[in-house]
């Protein structure tokens, strides 16, 4: 597990999707720390324009750099699911030409890779790169149930399983999660993302490949060993529960302190409202394969 890094602020907030770029905004502000967010268009949500923000296209480096610059932000957290874009598409501003080869680099490799090369990019241009955790460390999963259900034994051999394939998925730089029921893996996650493998769980269910009396199976999420931990952390939220119900599961196991738990409360409550478990794990020590 990473340690804890202090953030001296002001705090640059990278945002792209979902509800998270606004929760470590509040944490910053709780915390005392100013802050700016640059919104990534078609991306962040518009609740971003409740802080101090920049919204920026992709391929405007300067304006980003801008942003960053004109408001003293040398600590930075890059939070919220993005979609790769299309180089091909982009218009550069002339940030982005001054560092076209690494710009291209990123249409290459896996998302762990790509976002490795984007940490060091900006760290050597003198930012501190942070996770989401260093400013908001409740958003981490805590270990042990944390609803109101707890997983069976059968239950159990299907989270042990599930790690393991999570974790040989990782050393190829492929994905975070993976779904298991009964000793036997229906789905693995790769750039379709989780909310797309769960979708194709239900698809087994109707189709009758996958037979069962009531709920069976668990969805597994837990970084890839030696993954640059600051970045693209693995995230629940409520509608993870809501798919996990939909595919006919019975619970939502995650790595204990390495995975982010959006609306915490709301994703408790919608466990417990669809008789899930919801639980954090510790891993066991990561190996080579």
């Amino acid at each position: 597990m990473r340690p804890k890094e202090e953030v001296r602020g002001p705090l640059g907030i990278i945002a792209g999707k979902g509800p998270l770029p606004c929760v470590v905004a509040d944490a910053a502000l709780a915390r005392g720390l100013s802050l700016h967010i640059v919104g990534i268009r078609g991306e962040a949500s518009d609740q971003i324009e409740r802080f101090p923000h920049t919204w920026i296209k992709w391929g405007e480096v300067n304006k980003l750099f801008g942003a960053l610059e004109s408001n003293g932000c040398r600590d930075l957290v890059i939070i919220g699911g993005v979609s790769r874009p299309d180089l091909s598409n982009l218009k550069f501003d002339l940030g982005a030409i001054k560092n076209l080869p690494f710009i291209l680099s990123l249409g290459k490799g896996g998302d762990d890779s790509v976002l490795s090369r984007i940490v060091g990019y900006l760290e050597r241009k003198g930012y501190r790169v942070h996770g989401a955790e260093d400013v908001a460390p409740e958003l981490l999963a805590g270990l042990g149930v944390l609803g109101q259900k707890t997983p069976s034994a059968e239950d159990r051999a299907d989270i042990d399983l599930g790690f393991q394939v999570v974790s040989a998925l990782g050393h190829l730089d492929i994905g975070q999660a993976a779904v298991v029921a009964k000793g036997r893996v229906l789905a693995v996650e790769a750039a379709e993302g989780t909310d797309a493998m769960l979708a194709r769980c239900v698809e087994l269910r109707q189709s009758g490949r996958v037979h069962q009396q009531g709920r069976s199976g668990v969805l597994v999420k837990a970084p890839k060993p030696g993954q640059e931990e600051r970045v693209d952390l693995p995230t629940i939220g409520t509608e993870t529960v809501i798919r996990a119900a939909a595919a006919g599961l019975a619970g939502i196991a995650v790595a204990a302190g390495r995975v982010l738990v959006a609306e915490r409360a709301a994703t408790i409550e919608a466990a417990n409202r669809h008789g899930l478990f919801l639980v954090g794990e510790t891993l066991a020590k990561e190996a080579n394969p």
